[in-house]
């Protein structure tokens, strides 16, 4: 017969096991759950393209590379999978989208359309929930990892092979750079 002295360390053992897989499973859900957030922001912001390379095209029928550039990013981010993929794909969408925005500035037609300025506003509406929705999918991602990382999490995590995850960044050298600011 098994000792008190040896059963109520084995259970507090298993019991702490217990615990942390929990804790590591709950992360990982709302870390999936955030991703999925940001998820319907980018295919909100996809579902716009089409509508706004219309609008565009109608204005601007010769600059077909770039209404073909903003297709083919668009076409890019839809096939994207994994978080690096779509980081990358994020990264010549936004390039795309600032290009049409760019021939907004030489049509003063296409600029005061009502149409292109309401697929606009929608525009940055959904950037801005985008945005949102990276800072928690980042902060999720953090929580998770912190505590994939640390002891002894770390020892179970590695037992039932939790992976790290990666954060949902977009760079773009225009974020990273210093605005220039001139004075007269």
């Amino acid at each position: 017969m098994l000792s008190i002295y040896l059963v109520i360390p084995l259970l507090l053992v298993l019991s702490s096991i217990i615990v942390i897989y929990n804790g590591l499973v709950r992360l990982n859900n709302l870390r999936q759950e955030a991703w999925s957030g940001i998820d319907v922001q980018l295919r909100r912001r996809y579902n716009l393209i089409p509508n706004l390379v219309e609008t565009v095209k109608g204005y601007a029928a010769h600059e077909q590379s770039t209404l073909e550039a903003a297709i083919s990013a668009r076409t890019q981010c839809l096939q994207a999978r994994q978080v690096p993929d779509q980081q990358n794909a994020e990264n010549s969408f936004t390039g795309a989208i600032r290009g049409l925005f760019a021939l907004a500035e030489s049509y003063p037609d296409l600029k005061a359309n009502e149409n292109f300025t309401e697929l606009q506003h929608q525009l940055i509406e959904i950037e801005d929930q985008l945005q949102m929705a990276r800072r928690y999918y980042n902060g999720t991602v953090r929580n998770y990892n912190t505590r994939l990382e640390s002891f002894p999490s770390v020892l179970i995590a590695g037992w039932f092979h939790f992976k790290p995850a990666e954060f949902f960044e977009i760079e773009l050298a225009t974020e990273r750079s210093a605005p220039e600011v001139q004075l007269s």
